[in-house]
């Protein structure tokens, strides 16, 4: 039930908030000054986290109360340093049945440099066209299929599993900036994906890059912006645990009356800050 409620926050309260910004002015990008076109492009880049990771907790915490265990899908994926550990913590179902049905077979990493590449291009072009026959979807896999070509190349360390903040509240400087420069290659990927046509997308960056970078008074997205920094914060406290509610008995939340009073404050916030119901975005898919 707690996987559920945690499920609930992020769908009805941070995706469906981010969604009714995203819908509402990312088609107004020719106008709109670079900052809040960056923005857009977090907002959207949450939203179809919190959306996707927020209907798997749903399903994980429905499936647990018929004693079925299904396998985690998220794994914090934004707290991830590179974008070879990004990808094994998204949608980590779809990502393994790619890499045990299609990557492996024709033969992985385990076979020349140029067959190498070969195989993870032609993964992430089938990952593409998987979400879609549109130009959008094939960019975006290729996309990231040249990021992970460029991190096999330079023979960057991606087997990373351990938690980023090993043990501690902040991460090291070097930490910080490699999860600052994964999350901004994600959010780029994302903008392809968002956008309608290739055409939509190169407007939108050339927007970012030759508008305004900054309009007094623009801060449509201020409100959904500050829900998900209050969400990663506590991902990040928590991210040693299989979802957000799974308290340590060592602390507070030993005693019931503190569990219950966070219980009491989600279900709170979904009441009062439930957006306007949005459709799963992978239900198109």
């Amino acid at each position: 039930m707690r996987q559920m409620l945690w499920g609930f926050l992020k769908k009805l309260v941070i995706a469906d908030n981010c969604a009714a910004i995203v819908n509402a002015h990312w088609h107004e990008y020719e106008t709109l000054p670079g900052l809040s076109l960056c923005m857009l492009a977090v907002l959207f880049s949450l939203q179809i986290y919190c959306d996707f990771s927020g209907y798997s907790d749903i399903a994980i915490g429905s499936a647990r109360l018929f004693g079925i265990d299904l396998i985690r899908n998220f794994n914090y994926p934004y707290f991830s340093r590179n974008i070879a550990e990004f990808w094994r913590r998204w949608h980590i179902s779809l990502m393994t049945w790619f890499r045990d049905y299609i990557y492996i077979p024709m033969g992985g990493s385990h076979c020349s440099r140029g067959k190498t590449l070969r195989n993870i291009f032609v993964v992430w072009s089938v990952s593409g066209l998987w979400h879609g026959a549109n130009w959008t979807f094939v960019c975006w896999g290729l996309y990231h299929g040249l990021l992970l070509s460029v991190y096999q190349l330079l023979r960057i360390n991606t087997k990373r599993k351990e938690l980023t903040d090993k043990g501690c509240h902040l991460p090291s400087i070097k930490e910080t900036l490699a999860i600052a420069f994964t999350f901004t290659l994600a959010v780029a990927g994302w903008i392809f994906f968002r956008s309608e046509s290739i055409t939509q997308a190169i407007g939108y960056f050339s927007a970012i890059a030759h508008n305004p970078f900054y309009t007094a008074g623009d801060f449509f997205w201020a409100r959904p912006m500050l829900f998900c920094l209050a969400l990663l914060g506590v991902e990040w406290l928590q991210q040693d645990k299989q979802h957000a509610l799974v308290f340590s008995r060592s602390t507070l939340f030993r005693f019931r009356a503190a569990r219950w009073a966070v219980y009491f404050v989600i279900i709170m916030l979904i009441s009062i800050y439930s957006g306007a119901s949005q459709e799963f975005i992978y239900f198109q898919f």
